[in-house]
């Protein structure tokens, strides 16, 4: 179908949504946790890779993933708390629905590594491996809600302008 004749995308908030959003204060929490837990990865992310390839650094590879997927459970119950104050419900609201799903491919990973660890169920290697896997499964999810907020936020601006009085410029 050409863009001229596409039916308008749906917004991702509606204004009682957006004013909600923009009211509750677990708005900025998720602001704050996302980039924290963005770092937290980053650096998780070179310490396994390091132990992979040269077997040294273990404990601050080990520590590290526990970390990430301590912060990861936080933005998760904070995020739910967030979703019920914006959309009503705790999970899959309907704006948010595929990544709240993939969310929970990439909890049930990173709760596999620490039950692997606690058992010992999995040599270290393994344990690895096993974080890396949820750890690329974190980073489709994390793109999935850039890429959604992007476009909310390209959304939003190009209904603005459309609001524009004739003559007005953005």
């Amino acid at each position: 179908m050409p863009p001229s004749t596409r039916p308008p995308a749906r917004p991702l908030y509606t204004d009682a949504q957006r004013a909600r959003r923009d009211a509750t204060p677990w708005t900025l929490v998720q602001g704050v946790l996302a980039p924290i837990q963005f770092l937290a990865f980053g650096i998780s992310l070179v310490l396994v890779l390091r132990y992979l390839a040269v077997g040294q650094g273990e404990l601050a590879a080990t520590v590290s993933v526990v970390v990430k997927t301590a912060l990861l459970y936080t933005i998760m119950v904070t995020g739910c708390i967030w979703e019920k104050r914006v959309f009503g419900v705790y999970l899959f609201a309907a704006p948010f629905f595929w990544e709240d799903v993939f969310s929970m491919l990439v909890l049930a990973l990173h709760t596999a590594y620490l039950v692997a660890l606690a058992t010992g169920a999995l040599p270290t290697r393994a344990l690895m491996w096993l974080a890396l896997a949820a750890y690329a499964a974190y980073v489709i999810n994390a793109t999935q809600f850039v890429l959604k907020l992007r476009a909310a936020r390209l959304g939003r601006a190009s209904a603005d302008a459309t609001m524009l009085p004739a003559g007005a410029s953005s």
